[in-house]
């Protein structure tokens, strides 16, 4: 069953939406997507890898849904309200289905 804001017990995926684009510190060509739960408290990160210099033209999904064993908790209050304010933006923005 898909779930807006978290998974409980017996759920097996849950939607989240892209609230983060950033380049990885560690890595040339690498950024690391983050996507969240609504609420902020869970979050899931992808790494993707650019392939070339001149641009990489992939089309980025505003939401996607994870298993739910694979979503991280968010630690700290600030990143959670900024995670939920993200998440309503793209919501109000775009469809589920949209990308970038």
């Amino acid at each position: 069953m898909e779930t807006e804001t978290g998974a409980t017990s017996g759920e097996e995926s849950v939607r989240v939406w892209l609230v983060d684009r950033t380049y990885s510190d560690d890595e040339q060509n690498l950024i690391i997507l983050t996507y969240a739960t609504p609420d902020g408290e869970r979050d899931f990160r992808k790494e993707r890898a650019l392939t070339s210099y001149t641009g990489d033209h992939r089309e980025t999904p505003v939401s996607m849904t994870v298993d739910a064993d694979n979503l991280g908790h968010v630690a700290d209050d600030e990143t959670r309200e900024r995670y939920a304010g993200e998440v309503e933006r793209m919501r109000a923005k775009h469809d589920r289905d949209d990308v970038l």
